[in-house]
C-alpha cells in the first residue's frame, strides 16, 4: 500500500506541511483494518462495528471510516450527532451509523436528514423519538440502551421495567438494537463483568418476549475477549482498532498503527546547577546536553510526563528532563552522538520502541487519552491508503 499526506476528505484536525511541522504523526491504515479482521474473527459469529467517536479516536475519521468500509464494515458507532453527520459522508449509504448519546432536544431533523439512528438513553428521549415518529406519520429505529450496572447511561432498571409494562410507550418506535455498555472488561476477573452479562441476558429477553430476533450488543473492544456469551449479535471495538492492548497485562495482539515523531529546535550543554525548564525542578548535577523538541502539552504530551517521560533516539531510551511545556519538551541527550541530536533530527514518542499503552503507563493514566489529546499542529500523514 502506498503513503498518503492527505485522507479522503478534509481531517478534523488539518495537515501542517511537513517542512513546518515540529512534529509527524503517521497513521497505519493497514493495521487498523489487520486489527479489524482480527476483532471480527474473535467476536464471530457476531457482526463487528467500528467506533468513530473523538474522529476515530484522534487518528482521524475521514481516513479511517474508509479504510473499514474496504474491510467490508458496515456498522458504526459515533458519541455525538455531528460526528454521524461527518460520517454519513465518509460510509456507502447502506451503513447503518448509532449516535451513542441518542437526540439532544432540537436535533431530530438532522438525525432523519443525515439517516441517523439514535441509542436511546432515557424516558425523555424515548419520548421525543415517539414525538417525531408521530408527527411525521412513520415509524423510525432506533437502538434501546440499558444500564446493567455502569450507572452511566442507559435506562435505569425501574425504567426498563416501565417501558415493558407500558407499550404504548414505543408506539412509533421500531427497536432494531438493544445494547450495554461493560464498566470492567478490561480486567477479566472482575465480578461485575459476569454480573453484566447476565443482566443483559436478561434484560434482552424480555425486549424479545415483544420484538423477536432484536440484536444485542453488550462486548466492547476488551468485552470481545471475554467469550461468546458476551458476543451476542454484533460487538463495538474502539480503542482496540487503534492499537490499544483490550487485556492490560497480557501480551498485546493487535497492531499499532500510529507513529508520532518531534523535531529537535536547539542542542546545548549545560553546566552543573543550572536549571532546566519551568518551576526549576531538574538541575544539573554535571555537565549535561540538553536537547528541545518541538512538542508540549499544547499538542497533547501530557505535562504529567514532566520528569518521568522518555523518548527514543535510534532505539536508545532519552528521559524527559524538567517540565513539559506548552510548546515544547526538553531531553537529556548527553548519551546520544551529537550529530544525531542537530536541530532538525527527529526523536521517536511513538513507534517502534514505545506504544500508547507505554506512554499512558509513565503518565499515569489510559492509552485512550493519549491517543485523543493528539493535537492539530502535526503533519499528518496516512499509510496505506492508495
Amino acid at each position: 500500500m502506498g503513503t498518503m499526506d492527505h485522507p479522503l476528505s478534509p481531517p478534523a484536525a488539518p495537515s501542517v506541511p511537513v517542512e513546518r511541522a515540529g512534529a509527524r504523526l503517521t497513521v497505519d491504515l493497514d493495521a487498523i483494518r489487520a486489527n479489524y479482521r482480527l476483532l471480527r474473527q474473535q467476536a464471530g459469529p457476531a457482526a463487528c462495528a467500528g467506533v468513530m467517536k473523538a474522529d476515530a479516536y484522534g487518528l482521524g475519521m475521514a481516513a479511517v471510516a474508509p479504510a473499514l468500509v474496504r474491510e467490508g464494515c458496515r456498522v458504526f458507532f459515533t458519541a455525538h450527532v455531528d460526528e454521524g453527520m461527518r460520517l454519513r459522508t465518509l460510509v456507502p449509504p447502506d451503513a447503518t451509523i448509532f449516535v451513542l448519546h441518542g437526540p439532544p432536544p432540537g436535533a431530530t431533523r438532522a438525525f432523519l436528514e443525515h439517516d441517523l439512528v439514535p441509542v436511546l438513553n432515557d424516558p425523555a428521549q424515548i419520548a421525543d423519538w415517539r414525538a417525531a415518529a408521530r408527527t411525521l406519520g412513520r415509524v423510525l429505529p432506533a437502538a434501546i440502551q440499558f444500564d446493567t450496572g455502569m450507572s452511566r447511561m442507559g435506562l435505569a432498571p425501574a425504567d426498563l421495567q416501565a417501558l415493558l409494562d407500558d407499550p404504548a410507550r414505543l408506539d412509533g418506535i421500531r427497536p432494531v438494537l438493544a445494547m450495554s455498555h461493560l464498566a470492567c472488561a478490561d480486567e477479566a476477573a472482575h465480578p461485575l463483568n459476569a454480573l453484566q452479562c447476565e443482566r443483559f441476558r436478561a434484560g434482552l429477553e424480555r425486549l424479545r418476549a415483544r420484538f423477536p430476533g432484536l440484536p444485542g450488543s453488550l462486548a466492547n473492544s476488551s468485552g470481545i475477549f471475554l467469550g461468546g456469551a458476551f458476543h451476542h449479535q454484533l460487538a463495538r471495538p474502539g480503542a482496540a482498532l487503534y492499537g490499544i492492548n483490550p487485556q492490560p497485562g497480557t501480551a498485546n495482539p493487535l497492531r499499532q498503527p500510529v507513529s508520532l515523531a518531534a523535531s529537535i529546535v536547539q542542542t546545548r550543554t549545560v553546566q552543573a546547577g543550572d536549571i532546566v525548564g519551568y518551576g526549576a525542578h531538574f538541575t544539573a548535577c554535571a555537565p549535561t546536553r540538553i536537547a528541545t523538541i518541538s512538542i508540549g502539552y499544547a499538542d497533547g504530551w501530557l505535562r504529567s510526563l514532566s520528569g518521568r517521560g522518555h523518548v527514543f533516539i535510534d532505539g536508545a531510551r532519552v528521559p524527559v528532563v524538567g517540565n513539559v511545556s506548552m510548546d515544547s519538551i526538553t531531553l537529556d541527550v548527553s548519551a546520544i552522538p551529537a550529530a544525531r541530536v542537530a536541530p532538525g533530527q527527529l526523536v521517536e514518542l511513538l513507534g517502534a520502541h514505545q506504544t500508547v499503552d507505554d506512554v499512558a503507563f509513565e503518565a499515569g493514566t489510559i492509552g485512550y487519552e493519549v491517543l485523543t489529546r493528539l493535537g492539530s499542529r502535526f503533519h499528518r500523514s496516512y499509510l496505506g491508503l492508495a
